[in-house]
């Protein structure tokens, strides 16, 4: 049996390695393709021993990230050399003399790079200087950051033989940094697979929700889809324009992502999907530039459609940060419905994809500017325990300039607030900043900016930072100070407590940070502060510490102990009896008795004790804020389920309160 499997192993990896070789020919000398073949057989002789931790033969990963950079990033031969040989160096006796004299010098190098230095003592964490590590790289040569890249990636395709805590560990380390350094890459599609991944492993059920949710929604709207995206081909065919329009459901970590952030469920969450017409520019009969030829369908399509006042966004003169390029509006639809639509060629797609590639042989161009622009700017904060809070606020946003009443210009993040803005001016201005007058209107400090608004900041010396502020910043000179501020002033007691951002319920997807070595008042094992694996804290904590990560099992067994210790990495807590606050965001049409049965279903229906409630009813809308003691999380799921069956109840959001 076990020879059988050795046999079936063998076959599969050198399938994976001619697709390979098949991916790289077309571009690839057969110089350089006897290299490359010369580099697998080397690899798949070096690890021959190894086996991953999913009892597979090591050799499956170096190939599999082989294959990744040369067929999915259609990288050079030395690149998906380096691929192959990638970890030789790290595990086993080979050094990276060994690899110059077989291979020349430019794998060597690139090797060296991507190679973890062993290290007595680490400035700060083995993760961080690994990150440190990767992105020093970026001044000497992008390939090998590619590397790096490929290999977390295909990490992630296969994170489910890892245990729930090393999953969390390599999940936070994605979300932080491999997939905010792909999105600055421009490397759109390994970028959404690295979130969508890592969504998948830290919040099983909320990711396989969301899954069925967009299979529901695919179906109930598949005909009508077909029928617009028909008549729209029909409409430029016959302007003599032949292009393919399709319709592309966005995955779960986008739309989990906005709704969380617009605080919404999946079904008023709007652009849940898009319509994407593209045309092939070298097979259009016409003088045309591919963005005079968007413009060219844009107008065909508003002489036949309505178009939505104010939709219209040109991404082509302003693309977006990975290269994304094409003409975006709203069309009204033959059935009522605005419909999200989007104009590009194929070159655009692919360069969206592909993003920095395709200036790899030519210097890089632009990329890589930008990019040691950032890295720069990191540096120049010269704060290694902030390392990787400023990493990915660096790398994820694009940039926005605002102004003081000056004129003098500010550069943010894109979706900074006032918060941000007066934290740029210093650290004593921040944390007195007290309210603002955006464009001349009197604002909070944590109202969103815009590009080119005028601000005029408020202070005042009895102004102090609120604990929610974190929550409503982008940059990190922000985060840095306010988590200090907050650090200093929290009562921080020994045993098990619960994360006070994004407060976990029993029954949920849950993670434990064990505190210990990570701030000098919690140096005790017991210190454990548990979090919902979506909550942004442990996933930035996993990036950091993951070691310090534990699988929890969040449970209410009556006949169980508070605490079982199974191993340092797997505890069962159960809180039996304890309720906890969860408040409730209602949106209905007002009606006769409306907040009867509302207060009769909580307090009769569901048994629950409700604590707060908050209603205002405008033009026949009402708009209810309630907070409810809750054991479960499957009693939170219950409580909304009966709740929204109420007549007249439109939707039913958990939304985050105060503490």
């Amino acid at each position: 049996m076990q020879q059988s499997a050795t046999s079936d192993y063998e076959q599969i990896v050198n399938n994976m390695a001619e697709q390979v070789f098949d991916a790289l020919k077309p571009r690839t000398s057969p110089e350089d393709m006897e290299r490359v073949r010369r580099a697998f057989l080397f690899a798949k002789e070096a690890h021959a021993p190894q086996r991953r931790k999913s009892g597979e033969p090591y050799i499956l990963h170096p190939v599999a990230v082989a294959l990744i950079t040369a067929k999915e990033l259609q990288m050079d031969a030395n690149t998906v050399i380096t691929a192959f040989l990638h970890d030789v160096v790290e595990d086993t006796p080979y050094t990276v003399e060994d690899i110059r004299e077989r291979f020349g010098s430019d794998v060597a190098g690139l090797v060296n790079v991507v190679t973890k230095k062993k290290k007595d003592a680490y400035k700060t964490t083995k993760q961080v200087d690994n990150y440190q590590q990767i992105l020093a790289s970026m001044h000497y040569d992008i390939r090998a950051v590619i590397v790096k890249i490929s290999d977390r990636l295909h990490n992630m395709r296969t994170l489910q033989s890892m245990r729930p805590d090393k999953q969390m560990k390599i999940a936070g380390e994605t979300d932080c940094f491999y997939a905010p350094l792909a999105n600055r890459l421009g490397l759109f599609e390994v970028k959404s697979d690295l979130e969508n991944l890592s969504l998948k492993y830290r919040c099983a059920s909320e990711y396989e929700e969301l899954e069925q949710l967009i299979q529901e929604d695919k179906e109930s709207n598949r005909m009508r889809l077909a029928r617009f995206c028909k008549d729209v081909q029909g409409t430029l065919k016959d302007h003599g324009i032949q292009c393919t329009v399709e319709t592309f459901w966005r995955r779960p970590y986008s739309l989990w992502r906005r709704m969380k952030q617009a605080n919404l469920d999946f079904h008023h969450l709007p652009n849940r999907y898009y319509v994407r017409i593209t045309f092939w520019g070298d097979t259009l009969d016409t003088p045309l530039t591919e963005k005079e030829t968007c413009l060219k369908i844009y107008n065909l399509l508003t002489r036949d459609f309505r178009e939505r006042p104010g939709s219209f966004i040109n991404l082509i003169e302003q693309p977006k940060e990975n290269s994304y390029q094409c003409l975006r509006l709203m069309l009204l639809s033959d059935e009522g419905v605005w419909e999200d639509v989007q104009i590009c060629s194929d070159t655009m797609v692919k360069a969206s994809r592909v993003g920095c590639i395709n200036e790899i042989g030519n210097n890089i161009g632009n990329w890589v500017k930008r990019f040691r622009k950032v890295l720069t700017d990191i540096a120049s904060q010269g704060n290694e325990a902030f390392f990787l809070e400023h990493i990915s606020s660096s790398l994820y946003y694009d940039d926005i300039t605002v102004f003081s009443p000056e004129g003098h210009s500010t550069i943010l993040p894109k979706d900074s607030t006032v918060i941000d803005y007066a934290f740029k001016h210093g650290d004593e201005v921040g944390a007195h900043a007290h309210y603002a007058y955006v464009n001349g209107t009197l604002c909070s400090v944590k109202t969103v900016l815009q590009g080119g608004d005028c601000i005029r900041l408020i202070t005042s010396p009895e102004a102090r930072p609120r604990k929610d502020w974190i929550n409503h910043c982008q940059t990190y000179i922000a985060k840095r100070y306010l988590r200090l501020y907050l650090i200093e002033r929290r009562l921080i007691r020994g045993g098990v407590c619960r994360c006070p951002l994004c407060k976990p319920l029993p029954g949920g997807d849950v993670i434990g940070i064990r505190m210990d070595g990570i701030h000098p008042h919690t140096a005790e094992y017991e210190n454990i502060t548990l979090h919902r694996r979506s909550c942004p804290e442990a996933i930035r904590m996993a990036s950091k510490f993951g070691d310090n990560v534990v699988s929890v099992d969040y449970a209410t067994d009556p006949a169980a102990p508070p605490v079982t210790v199974h191993s340092p990495a797997y505890i069962t807590i159960n809180r039996t009896g304890f309720s906890y606050p969860v408040t409730l965001f209602i949106k209905a049409v007002d009606r006769p008795h409306l907040l009867m049965d509302l207060t009769s279903e909580i307090a009769d229906g569901l048994k629950l004790n409700m604590v707060s409630l908050c209603i205002n009813t405008q033009d026949c809308i009402v708009n209810c804020t309630t907070t409810i003691m809750m054991h479960s999380v499957q009693e939170k799921k219950s409580a909304i389920a009966r709740i929204r069956e109420l007549p007249g109840v439109e939707a039913v959001i958990e939304t985050r309160q105060d503490a």
